[in-house]
């Protein structure tokens, strides 16, 4: 069975997400601090290795009409970065509102403004794979 790690790639920090063994749901992980383009790389294949991941899930930030934007595209040129040092073909996932979702879910769980940076990537790592989780699911239902 195949095990997810999504990515929300961001221009100074990339949230971290895994999914359970049985991919049900995603794990909030962690927020890796972006060192540049050349280091960041390797950190994540050595995330994908620490994990044992099998599968990868990138977040796509769209406009909020679903068109790409300029960060899209830095976004696309990372993940074509990462599908080549890794070998594996990355699924793209719709990213848009999964960061103001998880600011309001820390807001919810009494986290103060200060202490977002810590948490919010990790946390919209882990809903663009639940979506992609969900995705699975449905699929599997149908056949």
């Amino acid at each position: 069975m195949d095990r997810y790690i999504a990515f929300d790639i961001g221009d100074r920090r990339i949230g971290v997400a895994v999914s359970d063994p049985f991919n049900t749901y995603a794990l909030p992980s962690q927020t890796y601090v972006r060192t540049g383009f050349k280091s960041d790389i390797p950190a994540l294949l050595a995330l994908i290795r620490e994990k044992g991941a099998t599968r990868v899930v990138c977040g796509l930030p769209l406009n909020a009409d679903g068109t790409p934007s300029e960060q899209t595209e830095k976004t696309e040129r990372f993940i074509r970065a990462l599908e080549e040092a890794s070998g594996m073909d990355i699924v793209r996932e719709d990213e848009r509102y999964t960061s103001l979702a998880a600011h309001e879910q820390l807001y919810e769980g009494g986290k103060r403004a200060k202490e977002h940076k810590k948490y919010v990537d990790a946390l919209a790592a882990a809903s663009i794979l639940d979506a992609f989780l969900s995705k699975l699911k449905k699929q599997g239902d149908k056949q």
